[in-house]
Order: C-alpha cells, then sequence, then structure tokens
C-alpha cells in the first residue's frame, strides 16, 4: 500500500529572466517585468512530496525530521536570500524560471533521498502561480 507524505519549506530569492541570444526588446517582450536589468524577487513556497511503502519497522515512509534537514542542507541553505542567477551555479548558464527552479531542486534531492520513493516538487512562485515537476 502506498502513502504520501509532504514537507513544506519556505526560501526568498531574487531572480532575473533573461535569454542571452535575444535583443533587449525581445526579452522585455517575452519576460515583461521579470526582466528587470536589476532583478526582483519571490517568497517561494516549496512542496516535497515523497510516496512509496512505508517502512515496517519504524512505521515511517521517511523520517521527516530527515527529510527537512536535506531540505534544509541542500536547497534552503544554497537558494534562500540569493540572487539564483549570480549566487546558485546551476543557474549561471539556465534562467530560473519556476520551472527550472523546480527541475534543479528535483535533481538535487533525487540524488539524496532512497530511489525506492517517489519524489515529486511543488513549487509556488506566488500564491497563485506554481510548478510541479514532474507532472
Amino acid at each position: 500500500m502506498k502513502i504520501a507524505v509532504f514537507r513544506k519549506e519556505h526560501f526568498n530569492a531574487a531572480h532575473r529572466l533573461h535569454n542571452p541570444n535575444w535583443s533587449d526588446e525581445k526579452n522585455k517582450e517575452t519576460f515583461g517585468l521579470c526582466n528587470n536589468a536589476h532583478y526582483h524577487g519571490h517568497n517561494y513556497d516549496l512542496i516535497v512530496q515523497l510516496s512509496g511503502e512505508i517502512d515496517p519497522e519504524t512505521g515511517y515512509l521517511m523520517d521527516m525530521k530527515l527529510l527537512s534537514d536535506l531540505i534544509k542542507e541542500h536547497i534552503t541553505e544554497r537558494f534562500d536570500h540569493k540572487n539564483l542567477n549570480l549566487d546558485v551555479d546551476e543557474f549561471k548558464n539556465l534562467n530560473p524560471t519556476a520551472e527550472n527552479i523546480a527541475i534543479v531542486i528535483y535533481d538535487i534531492l533525487r540524488s539524496q533521498i532512497d530511489k525506492k520513493l517517489d519524489l515529486k516538487i511543488k513549487l509556488y512562485e506566488t500564491e497563485r502561480n506554481f510548478v510541479e515537476y514532474p507532472a
């Protein structure tokens, strides 16, 4: 019998949506205010979902304290109060859209979490705009 557990975390980060291969006009037309040369920020809410079989010895799918610690060490401390374009290596050459941020978070956490557990990331850029990976 499969079950899912969820851990919600929060981080604040700045970014600029910009394609360096495009003209300033095309960037402005495509990304609007999100192309501000001086960056802009969001208060991101992150929901990490794990699903799988409960361990019969512990009664846990995964120890939530361990999951919280993994998220804090590998995501929150790395992204919180950072300029994603300038301070986070994964975005040096990758446009930090919500979609790409979610995939980067997934990839980082996937390497830290037992492969027998399914992982899903839900990232809220605003309370009305969010992405989910994998879909």
